[in-house]
């Protein structure tokens, strides 16, 4: 079965990025974006039961949208990002984590675990 999930880190707070507004996305055989799952992080970064229960993930194109623009205006910071998009490919039935470190005017991702 495949799962996702996420965390986001604010590496200029050396804190979770709490309240970001995050999309989840899968791209149809037609090529059209399929909006899967939304949600806000919370406390901790991470977003609990972020894919709806008896959502069936299919291998493919998925894309995560994560609001950093608002994110730092509502703490008063300028960022260079309004926002973050992660394009990523499932081609296995099993767990994708997809982490976003963050700050003003960067950020990195990887495949977690």
């Amino acid at each position: 079965m495949i799962t996702i999930s996420t965390h986001v880190l604010d590496t200029s707070s050396g804190k979770p990025g709490a309240g970001i507004e995050t999309l989840l996305r899968y791209q149809s055989a037609k090529g059209e974006w399929i909006e899967i799952a939304k949600g806000v992080t919370n406390a901790d970064g991470r977003i609990p039961g972020f894919i709806p229960e008896g959502t069936h993930l299919e291998k493919g194109v998925y894309r995560m949208l994560f609001q950093s623009g608002t994110y730092f205006s509502n703490q008063g910071i300028k960022t260079f990002y309004p926002y973050v998009m992660i394009t990523f490919e499932i081609s296995d039935e099993s767990h994708y984590h997809i982490p976003l470190l963050l700050s003003p005017f960067g950020f990195t991702t990887y495949r977690g675990s």
